[in-house]
């Protein structure tokens, strides 16, 4: 075996579900066309509320291969996970039967759990909100496992038969960077050859939308949902929430080299900070976003001039745009004015935990395919947002180094470096 101090660990299999089409190639394709998966609310009559539009993934469990049981026992989120994880280990050309099952482990991000089947089960037992001492008789025999994230790792882990370590990352909106992050770092540890990793999350349900309403983060443009996000323009007024899952595996690079895999990517380097301030708030200048970033940078031992693109948190509030902004020029100094900067949450919304990984699959693809997806709907941008975020088109450029952030309520902030490992050791 490698020395643990020499292992790398490479991306080898994308699997992806999102709003737009589901795979990792209708996602890439809706990036790369710059059109938003934006839309009225469908799954549930959102009259009530103040903010009425969403993300949503056109999704059917059965086509996409779940058993009637599946269904019946897995929330919405836990779907998208083991479905998503089924196209990963499809694309890494992996035979799973082959690999020490003890070697191979699985890390799931969430930020909000099995929300929607809480939510339909809370309205079930309650006889729709009526009973205050509700009637757990007609609840589905699973409740237990929307009770409990954990449940998605055992479901993707039950999936790919992984007997190695199996975890629930929740850390908010940085749920997705982090479970990748730590992935990453059980495989250069040593602890395992292989692993899957990515997050999910399906939290558009009334509970949900009626909370981000009362602090009124999401977007009141209920008239143009299709223009309804809009990171980084000076008309912004919130962020438009989503759902899907990415996950991918995740190999030792001497490992996938062996079996003459296809590498995406090298998983160059990974730091999470939290700012320890507000809950929910963010101090404008970025100090720990940057701090994340330069620490991810250094583990890449990569300098800010060797990133070719930063895929931004981008979520569309005034506070994260301008907060993101800061944060680029004091990590990547002058480089930030010379560096394209977009945000996908423009063109599928922000899936709370499961953003971190999709942005992570946008940026694999990035440097797969040199091309940068846009920032849509930029028109006016904000003049304190003054760097290069790729407005409307995808530009065609080479893209060895990719940098990729989050935040997170709570003071999450986490970064990640993502590397073509052929020309990085070049």
């Amino acid at each position: 075996m490698t020395a643990p101090s020499a292992r790398r660990v490479v991306i080898t299999g994308i699997g992806v579900t999102a709003p737009g089409g589901q795979g990792a190639k209708a996602f890439w394709n809706l990036l790369t066309d710059g059109r938003t998966a934006t839309r009225r609310i469908s799954l549930f009559d959102p009259a009530p509320f103040r903010s009425q539009v969403a993300a949503e993934v056109d999704f059917d469990p059965v086509l996409s291969g779940l058993s009637p049981q599946e269904v019946r026992r897995m929330d919405r989120a836990a779907q998208f996970a083991v479905v998503t994880a089924r196209e990963a280990v499809a694309d890494s050309g992996l035979a799973f039967e082959t690999v020490d099952p003890r070697r191979t482990g699985v890390t799931i991000g969430s930020a909000v759990g099995a929300t929607m089947g809480l939510d339909q089960e809370y309205r079930t037992v309650s006889d729709g909100g009526r009973l205050e001492l509700v009637d757990h008789t007609y609840a589905v025999p699973h409740l237990y496992q929307y009770m409990v994230p954990s449940s998605f790792a055992t479901e993707v882990a039950w999936a790919v038969g992984a007997e190695g370590p199996a975890t629930v990352v929740s850390t908010g909106c940085t749920s997705g960077l982090d479970a990748v992050g730590h992935a990453a770092d059980l495989v250069r540890e040593g602890t395992a050859d292989v692993m899957v990793a990515g997050a999910t999350d399906a939290p558009i349900s009334p509970i949900t939308v009626a909370c981000f309403d009362a602090i009124k983060a999401t977007t009141p443009r209920n008239d143009d949902p299709e223009h309804a996000s809009r990171p980084f323009d000076a008309s912004r007024n919130g962020f438009v929430l989503g759902e899907g899952s990415a996950v991918f595996v995740l190999e030792e690079l001497g490992h996938a080299r062996a079996r003459g895999a296809r590498i995406y990517a090298e998983v160059a380097g990974f730091a999470t900070r939290s700012n320890a301030f507000h809950m929910t708030g963010l101090r404008p200048d970025g100090k720990e976003m940057a701090e994340a970033i330069r620490v991810a940078l250094d583990e890449a031992r990569l300098n800010p001039e060797d990133i070719d693109y930063v895929n931004a948190h981008g979520s569309g509030t005034k506070q994260n745009d301008r907060h993101e902004t800061a944060a680029f020029k004091r990590s990547l100094g002058e480089h930030a004015y010379r560096t394209p900067v977009s945000s996908i949450k423009s063109m599928i919304g922000h899936s709370l935990g499961a953003i971190g990984s999709i942005e992570i699959a946008a940026s694999v693809l990035a440097i797969a395919n040199d091309v940068v997806p846009p920032t849509a709907n930029l028109h006016t941008p904000d003049p304190e947002c003054d760097l290069d975020y790729v407005p409307l088109t995808a530009r065609d450029q080479l893209t060895d180094a990719v940098l990729s952030v989050g935040s997170g309520f709570g003071g999450f902030q986490s970064a990640i470096v993502l590397a073509d490992p052929e020309r990085r050791s070049r």
